[in-house]
């Protein structure tokens, strides 16, 4: 007759038990439940609120909102600080390229090249400049989009749709931008006046979309 086995014991002792549960938790899928920093931070929020309220037995309702308010307002504006201000910035530090070319000058500093290439007559880089600043002018208003792909002529049909009355003189220059840069057209004084004043009507010139947007705010205050 064989002898039997000793049966595993069912309840372990102190050492084994501590062991049993270190060994458990470490697995992934209880290290990937962990709570984050922000996690932490917002149940301490939480606490704070909870116990501000239980405490505040004493305190007069209005005082009580007011400190409330405050304090979410002072929530808002940390949180606008630490993630509005990148995307205000969006335009201006970390500018958006220009074609196919990885331009990321400013308006300024496309307009400052625009002027020096005409001082000295070089009119096929100043048309070319100066049609650059048409770009970052109404990139950097979001009227239009650009990615590395886009052509002189793309940009020009989405601002027609943006400025439908420079439809004509928005695709002038496009194609403008294009012969100087692409067929070797000399361009001259007269092409580079006319970029220029479109490029200076433009930046005076509300969008259809802001035109749209006035008339719906308005009609709603009517």
């Amino acid at each position: 007759m064989p002898t039997p086995r000793a049966a595993t014991p069912l309840v372990p002792d102190a050492d084994e038990a501590h062991q049993w549960l270190t060994d458990e938790l470490s697995k992934p899928e209880y290290q990937a439940a962990q709570p984050t920093a922000f996690d932490l931070a917002m149940q301490a929020i939480r606490d704070w609120f909870a116990g501000l309220l239980a405490g505040a037995t004493g305190v007069p309702g209005p005082v009580l909102t007011l400190i409330v308010v405050l304090v979410v307002a002072a929530l808002l504006v940390v949180a606008f600080l630490v993630f509005g201000l990148p995307r205000l910035r969006r335009g201006r530090a970390a500018s958006v390229p220009l074609f196919d070319d990885g331009d990321l000058r400013d308006l300024t500093a496309l307009r400052r090249a625009a002027a020096a290439a005409a001082a000295v007559a070089d009119w096929p880089l100043a048309i070319e400049e100066r049609f650059r600043a048409i770009v970052r002018g109404l990139v950097d208003r979001d009227l239009v989009q650009v990615h590395p792909g886009t052509t002189a002529r793309g940009f020009a049909d989405a601002a027609t749709r943006q400025f439908p009355e420079q439809a004509a003189e928005l695709r002038a220059a496009a194609a403008g931008f294009e012969g100087v840069r692409y067929l070797g057209r000399p361009g001259d004084a007269a092409e580079y006046e006319r970029t220029t004043a479109l490029e200076t009507r433009l930046a005076q010139t509300r969008s259809a979309e802001a035109i749209a947007t006035g008339a719906a705010i308005d009609g709603g205050v009517r």
